[in-house]
């Protein structure tokens, strides 16, 4: 029985070897020593990202002796890579340094931006290390994106990042790490959900729950065309760093139970910031996986 046994064995460990790979990832064109993440995607078939600022020498910007981030607009070629436009302009006036992430609304009116601040009036804790809100600016010609103001129920005391907005404009995600009260956060940060109404106007933050939220930390979340919720965790199980799940909504708006996503998608290091066309058919990525080329690099993926 032992001598059946061990061909057995052997023959399952070849055919796991064997499986051809669900996805093609490749490394794009954009990259380079500098990082690139932030990825969302635009209604004309543009995206997002996130980078450094550089000065006309090609040099890192520094505010206050930190690397300075911008968010600029690319566009997607026929080759499955992305090429910078410019970036996003904002209004001089508006003193909007170290924009980590950015989501416009489909008409194109209003953008939603992560700002890192300082709380010179933070009260002392845990939950208070970083400090980032979410702010909602106005396009204006000439101007750019200017009459920012910070979301409503953005409380001082925690941290709100990475919006995405619902294909309607509807809806606005986003991770927080709010505590106290039946929508505390479960973990060190969780995907909550707000309704956007009028005159600047949201409905009271909303944990999405545990079929989404662990006891550990999602961030960089990304609501697709088709409902499905792409987004990033450290939780036990995973391959490695931040691995990206997946949760589907149902007809009930309730989010089904979040899964991992296979590699190559996902990797021994952190992986985020996944954006899909075609229901997950091809998309990018953003992956600090080994042989990249820079810090984070953003990656195109295809299924085979």
């Amino acid at each position: 029985m032992k001598h059946l046994f061990c061909p057995i064995i052997f023959f399952f460990w070849f055919l796991s070897f064997s499986q051809p790979k669900e996805y093609t990832v490749t490394n794009i064109q954009l990259n380079d020593e500098f990082p690139h993440f932030g990825l969302m995607p635009l209604a004309n078939g543009e995206v997002v990202l996130t980078t450094y600022i550089l000065d006309k020498k090609g040099r890192i910007e520094y505010l206050q002796g930190e690397p300075v981030f911008g968010v600029y607009r690319g566009i997607i070629d026929g080759a499955g890579s992305i090429q910078i436009i410019n970036p996003i302009k904002i209004d001089s006036k508006q003193n909007k340094p170290h924009i980590i992430s950015a989501s416009i609304s489909p008409d194109g009116a209003s953008i939603y931006i992560t700002v890192r601040y300082t709380n010179k009036n933070k009260p002392k804790g845990d939950f208070n290390m970083n400090n980032f809100h979410i702010e909602v600016g106005e396009y204006k010609q000439g101007l750019g994106w200017t009459n920012f103001k910070v979301l409503p129920f953005c409380k001082p005391r925690y941290s709100y990042a990475h919006p995405s907005l619902s294909k309607d404009g509807k809806t606005l995600y986003f991770t927080a790490n709010l505590r106290g009260g039946k929508e505390t956060t479960k973990g060190g940060s969780d995907i909550f959900k707000v309704d956007i109404l009028e005159n600047n106007t949201y409905s009271e933050p909303e944990n999405l729950g545990s079929n989404v939220n662990s006891y550990s930390r999602e961030m960089f979340p990304v609501i697709a065309n088709d409902n499905t919720l792409y987004f990033a965790s450290n939780r036990p199980g995973g391959y490695g760093g931040y691995d990206i799940y997946k949760s589907t909504m149902g007809k009930t708006g309730m989010f089904a139970k979040a899964e991992k996503l296979s590699k190559p998608l996902n990797s021994i290091k952190d992986d985020f910031s996944l954006i899909t066309f075609d229901g997950c058919e091809s998309g990018f990525l953003s992956s600090k996986r080994p042989n990249g080329k820079g810090d984070d690099d953003i990656y195109y993926f295809t299924k085979n």
